[in-house]
């Protein structure tokens, strides 16, 4: 088969390998839609490190081809997708209700495209298959339900996170994919103003179009002021940050009110500082929480019924396809930020079972 690999810092290479060997508890899935993370290009640049060989990709959706001996309740044939985060079931941290830290260790249930090898290839071993794989409806097409198996549940993942509640004013800082969910997530919760920050024309449009009442170009305005003076003064009752940077991190704690909540997407680097001004010294009752990505098949079930229901449309964060062939391509509009991209699709050069 085809695979996208991590050739080290710099270079994600196609290359030739096997097809993955299957356990009694895994299946083995065609890959007939996946895409790249931005942890992709953390793991391309070196910045996330993952051994030199490793198929990368943690977003799959596909049809089965073949199931462990153990598995039942599933079928050869049938169009499925996976989490970017595939628990076990069973460990200390999935019994606890953390499944997304399976294995005990932070980010210990991101195995696809870490610490074994991902979806960015023909095809692809999805471990404890019968907590992971989730059923795609026949009235869903692949493209619809790409952003589920992380971009989707990551941002609605920051909404659940941050308690919001009707009526609560929300700000969303950064409007890349996680964080056009994360604002999606606000408002299908609950929040009845969503105000978004970011920097590039074409996202802030998008959020406009998906979710937010007040779009801030921080280009032009101090979001921090802006956020302010539109609140009033009062500050907002939940910020969430998607982007992972100190600056942006701080920028959510210095609009929230005495007592809201900041919620943290961002994958961060170096050391995150808390001034104690915006921090009011460690006493204004602020709540500070962390998520990665919710998965197993339960969660991709909700995230299904939600695009079921009409409620929110996510293909219009595609912006650009590919063929697995071409992903070196990909890799490189994607990393750059060219053309507009939001997110793009990527497919084997021939597909069965999958719909466009």
């Amino acid at each position: 088969m085809k695979a996208a690999v991590f050739a080290g810092p710099g270079r994600i290479v196609l290359e030739d390998r096997p097809i993955p060997k299957i356990g009694p508890l895994d299946a083995l899935l065609r890959v007939t839609a996946t895409t790249i993370c931005g942890t992709d290009i953390h793991i391309l640049k070196g910045e996330h490190r993952v051994e030199r060989g490793r198929i990368v990709g943690h977003e799959p959706v596909g049809t089965i081809e073949e199931v462990g001996g153990a598995v039942t309740g599933y079928r050869v044939g049938q169009r499925v997708l996976a989490g970017a985060i595939t628990p076990c079931g069973h460990c200390d941290s999935c019994l606890a209700g953390a499944s997304a830290q399976c294995g005990g260790r932070a980010m210990g249930g991101w195995r696809l495209g870490n610490t074994i090898d991902g979806c960015q290839a023909e095809f692809v071993r999805i471990p404890d298959a019968m907590v992971n794989l989730a059923p795609i409806p026949d009235d869903l097409t692949d493209e619809q339900v790409l952003m589920c198996p992380d971009i989707m549940s990551t941002g609605f993942g920051g909404a659940e996170s941050g308690a919001i509640r009707i009526g609560d004013t929300v700000a969303v800082f950064a409007q890349g994919p996680i964080g056009l969910c994360a604002a999606i997530g606000a408002k299908l919760s609950g929040a009845t103003r969503i105000i978004t920050v970011d920097g590039v024309k074409e996202r802030l449009e998008m959020s406009r179009r998906l979710a937010a009442d007040l779009a801030i170009d921080y280009r032009e305005h101090d979001p921090v002021a802006a956020i302010l003076e539109a609140t009033g003064g009062r500050g907002v009752d939940v910020a969430i940050e998607a982007l992972g940077t100190p600056e942006t991190f701080e920028s959510c704690l210095r609009v929230l009110r005495p007592g809201g909540t900041l919620s943290s997407l961002g994958v961060y680097s170096g050391k995150l500082a808390l001034p104690v001004d915006a921090y009011a010294a460690g006493l204004g009752d602020h709540t500070i929480v962390s998520t990665l990505c919710p998965g197993g098949k339960e969660r991709m079930r909700r995230l299904l019924e939600v695009l079921r229901s009409g409620r929110t449309d996510l293909r219009p964060l595609v912006t650009h396809r590919f063929t697995l062939d071409r992903i070196e391509e990909a890799y490189e509009l994607f990393g750059h930020q060219r053309d507009g991209v939001l997110k793009v699709a990527i497919r084997p050069a021939i597909c069965q079972g999958g719909r466009p």
